[in-house]
């Protein structure tokens, strides 16, 4: 047997209520709107007077919010220097710096560095700053600056490694394993160090770093890398004899390892040829001014591959 479902419908007092809410929000309304026009008639002021009296009270709140937090900081700073008086009163002031880690660097620049530390109190040093000023020395690689009370500012410089010679017009630098500059050197204190040369050598020590890693046995034998053209080496041997290397940090490591294995075979340095050019690839030139003289040319067993 079917029953019908009657859905219930919505009731007549509901409908009334909302109703009845939305009349009184509009009269509301309504009041509201006639009041605000009654008093802005009867008020002396127009309306662009009243904004502007408004805008008046937003600046000067503005001002006084200004002068509060410049007054707060003002206090802030006075209480900073009570507080260094009553550290110095109580012994804590810097009365000496202790550097640590120094090996070639003069430990001088490190004082000129922190010198404006001293004799204040413990409490009103910025070590951070401190260290900004110490990490601008050329040989420091980094630096790392604390309090050690009562009174003492502790220094630890990590230095840079000495790694090459860069010649640069008039004059000679000593640089570290990427290229930074330390401090200029004499030719006599130059001897025996790997001698850069080349414009724009200096930022290709790296990579003749990794170039000469390639062949081991032929590294100790270098004396001089020269970057020519910006875009290949000439490396010059202890004995005076001069490689000329391709371009491409691929081609010059293959080249690299060819000579290496070649001289492993032939002792091609501490001979009598002057130069080898191996920028063509596959082949292996050599100068020999002594040979051509008894018409006797240099034979190498074994050419590069």
């Amino acid at each position: 047997m079917a029953q019908t479902i009657r859905r219930k419908a919505t009731g007549v007092r509901r409908q009334t209520r909302a109703h009845d809410t939305k009349r009184q929000v509009r009269q509301a309304r309504q009041k509201t709107n006639s009041l605000i026009d009654w008093l802005m008639r009867r008020l002396p002021f127009t309306e662009d007077q009243l904004h502007a009296f408004f805008l008046l009270l937003i600046l000067l709140f503005a001002a006084v919010l200004a002068w509060f937090l410049a007054s707060m900081a003002g206090l802030t700073l006075l209480l900073g220097e009570k507080v260094d008086q009553m550290a110095i009163r109580g012994g804590f002031e810097a009365d000496r710096v202790d550097v640590r880690g120094t090996r070639h660097l003069n430990q001088l620049m490190v004082y000129d560095q922190v010198l404006g530390a001293k004799d204040r109190a413990m409490t009103d040093i910025d070590l951070e700053a401190l260290r900004a000023s110490v990490m601008q020395l050329n040989w420091v690689k980094d630096a790392r600056v604390s309090r050690q009370l009562p009174g003492t500012i502790v220094v630890d410089i990590v230095e840079r490694t000495p790694h090459a010679v860069l010649r640069k017009p008039g004059m000679l630098e000593l640089i570290d394993e990427t290229g930074h500059d330390l401090e200029p050197i004499s030719p006599a204190k130059a001897k025996g160090k790997l001698l850069i040369s080349g414009p724009g050598a200096q930022g290709e020590v790296e990579a003749l770093d990794a170039l000469l890693d390639a062949a081991p046995a032929i590294r100790p034998q270098v004396a001089e890398a020269e970057w020519v053209g910006n875009r290949r080496w000439n490396l010059t041997f202890k004995s005076g004899q001069m490689l000329a290397l391709p371009e491409g940090t691929d081609d010059s490591a293959k080249a690299l390892i060819n000579f290496a294995q070649l001289d492993g075979v032939n002792r091609l340095i501490g001979g009598k040829v002057v130069a080898f050019d191996m920028r063509t690839p596959g082949r292996i030139y050599m100068r020999c001014p002594e040979c051509a003289a008894e018409n006797n040319p240099p034979v190498v067993e074994g050419g590069p591959t």
